[in-house]
């Protein structure tokens, strides 16, 4: 017998409509934000939504996380607690948090998620947080697939949440001050203003501008949907899509495109599994690209590479369709393999290096006539399709429906008869029903099966189930009569609902939660560090640990911090790192001491200059390949 590890698709929701459809569309859990203290502020969400949607997914075993992973003022703490046992009674499944002062409260048994605020890279950090009770660790995004099958090693019982998908953040999570610094919006609490967006200007030391008016910092969106089965093999369990400011389409289609690449693996490799229960039947087929895209990116996970960054734009590409072949009068003609639609959205690089677009009025084979006024575009120029209208109009409308297996067995009884519907997940009902008996004049074995397979708006399909198999019939649904008794098709009909409702109700009733008492614990807290090699137990920390109210302090001293400095948000810290990145423009110029033995012609130290004329010095940190950005 094979033992399974249950892997997670986890999807992203910004209200209760893309939850329910992430779930739809193959979710094993949905992460949305709290009424209040998510680490997106545009993405809080009612008491009363989440309640709806925990009931939806809890239906599919579905697990529904609330992010609760902003850093906490003193006086929010009291209303936090209440929202936490708010969120608990709704029946949520566990709260991904930033704030260990979260640990300090009076909590209910809710799983608690170590949210990748807390910059989890090393073994020695996530074995902390699972011994301090912490029931899943989200990894950074910036580790490689080695440094993954490190953490897992090293803590092969600790659930490890990996991001998959989705826009990326140019500086580790939780060690971002730069909006902050600039604009008084934390990301830590999250308000961040999207600084690595921006256009500059790179400066050497003697003013020269290297590069000009580039988006230096932004950086294409994370796809590892090719390499999933070795994220699983390295030892993740939870699999993370981004998104939770994103609209409803992007959910759908990024949601399906991972179930289906999941579904395929877990065919082959027996030894996983999915974590929740249904199968989604699809009206559309999934495309990646057709969804918000920089470009795509693996990132870090095989080590560095020249792929990762996105210095035209920080707006999304889309589809790459083909190149401009020739323009003339009021249409250009296009070189490609995939043909555009009227109504779609073009855009390309100009000879600038800047993005622009135009919508299409009318297509006529490979000619396009755009609507208002002509573009400008030199022949060759490479046209991506960043809205595609028809793909939009099928997303648009019900593009899913998930169904759980069930078999169902009519047979006779004494009194009159019986029906037992079982599902995938061995719950089970069986109604008796008191009727009077009557002879057939024809055979209504099929009959009966029809009717009773007339499942449409329920959460349930008519599937064969390995252990519930009728042998005559190699069917899901089983007639066993001692006689061929007649029954009205809307008696039978009434039957299968009161069942079916029954059902529901069980599935309901046994869903289990976990339940998590948080105890004080002692260990010490392993010193912040790139490298588990050098990682040792601290004895202070730093504004670096945001820690912004005393019940985090209190946490920290009871894990042997002798000093805890405040936050960079309670307390501004002249000369501090605003930003540590592992992507670095030296390396991006082919100027990589290390990787690529380049030299520069160009004096550091580096600025990052922005429109506004503000200035950033850039440090390059070799030692722990790094680039950290100040304020100059």
């Amino acid at each position: 017998m094979i033992k399974q590890r249950k892997i997670e698709l986890l999807a992203p929701a910004k209200n209760m409509e893309c939850g329910i459809e992430a779930i739809n569309h193959g979710a094993d859990a949905v992460y949305i934000g709290a009424p209040k203290f998510g680490a997106r502020a545009a993405a809080g969400n009612s008491l009363e939504d989440i309640t709806a949607l925990v009931a939806h997914a809890h239906l599919y075993n579905a697990r529904i996380y609330v992010t609760v992973n902003t850093i906490l003022k003193e006086e929010e703490l009291a209303e936090t607690e209440k929202m936490i046992w708010d969120l608990y009674r709704a029946g949520v499944d566990a709260l991904i948090v930033q704030d260990m002062g979260i640990t300090r409260l009076n909590l209910p048994p809710i799983p608690l998620h170590a949210s990748t605020q807390m910059d989890n890279r090393t073994p020695e950090k996530v074995r902390f947080l699972a011994e301090a009770g912490f029931r899943q660790v989200v990894l950074a995004r910036e580790l490689s697939l080695q440094e993954i099958s490190h953490i897992h090693k090293a803590c092969p019982e600790v659930p490890l949440e990996v991001f998959v998908h989705g826009a990326l953040c140019v500086s580790y999570s939780g060690q971002c001050y730069v909006s902050q610094a600039c604009f008084g919006r934390s990301a830590n609490r999250g308000e961040c203003a999207q600084f690595c967006r921006l256009p500059f200007s790179l400066v050497d030391a003697d003013g020269k501008v290297i590069v000009r008016d580039k988006h230096l910092l932004s950086l294409k969106d994370l796809n590892q949907s090719d390499i999933l089965e070795e994220l699983l093999d390295a030892g993740a369990t939870s699999l993370k899509i981004e998104g939770r400011l994103k609209d409803v389409s992007y959910v759908k289609n990024v949601t399906a495109a991972y179930r289906q690449k999941l579904d395929a693996i877990f065919t082959r490799r027996k030894e996983y599994a999915r974590a929740s229960s249904g199968t989604c039947n699809y009206t559309f087929r999934p495309q990646l690209d057709k969804s918000f895209s920089r470009g795509f990116t693996h990132y870090f996970l095989h080590g560095r590479s020249e792929e990762i960054f996105s210095f035209d734009t920080p707006k999304s590409l889309g589809e790459e369709m083909g190149t401009m072949k020739e323009q003339r009068g009021n249409y250009l003609t296009v070189a490609g393999l995939k043909s555009f639609n009227n109504g779609d959205g073009v855009c390309y690089i100009d000879e600038q290096g800047r993005l622009q677009g135009f919508r299409i009025n009318r297509v006529d084979g490979n000619k396009l006539y755009p609507a208002g006024e002509m573009p400008r575009i030199r022949p060759r120029t490479v046209l991506y399709r960043n809205y595609d209208q028809e793909f939009e109009k099928l997303l648009a409308r019900k593009s899913s429906e998930r169904k759980i297996s069930v078999s169902l067995l009519l047979a006779d009884t004494a009194f009159g008869f019986a029906l037992t519907v079982t599902d995938e997940d061995d719950n089970s009902v069986t109604l008796s029903f008191p009727y009077q008996k009557e002879p057939a004049r024809t055979p209504q074995a099929d009959n009966l099966r029809t009717q009773l397979s007339k499942l449409g708006n329920t959460p349930f399909e008519a599937g064969i189930l390995a252990d519930n198999r009728s042998p005559e019939t190699n069917s899901a649904i089983e007639i066993r009569f001692s006689d061929n008794w007649f029954l009205p098709a809307s008696v039978v009909a009434d039957w299968r609902r009161q069942a079916v409702d029954k059902l529901v109700t069980v599935r309901r009733i046994n869903y289990r939660q976990e339940v998590v008492v948080w105890k004080p614990t002692t260990h010490a807290f392993p010193l912040p560090g790139t490298s588990s090699k050098t990682t040792t137990s601290a004895t202070s920390l730093t504004y670096l640990g945001n820690v912004m109210n005393t019940r985090a302090a209190s946490f920290y001293a009871d894990h042997g911090i002798a000093t805890v400095a405040p936050a960079y948000e309670k307390q501004s810290v002249p000369g501090a790192v605003l930003m540590f990145c592992k992507h670095c423009l030296r390396y991006s110029m082919g100027w990589c001491p290390t990787y690529q033995k380049g030299r520069s012609l160009y004096r550091e130290p580096y600025c990052l200059q922005g429109t506004d004329g503000k200035r950033f010095r850039l440090e390059f940190d070799c030692k722990n390949c790094q680039m950290k950005v100040y304020a100059e």
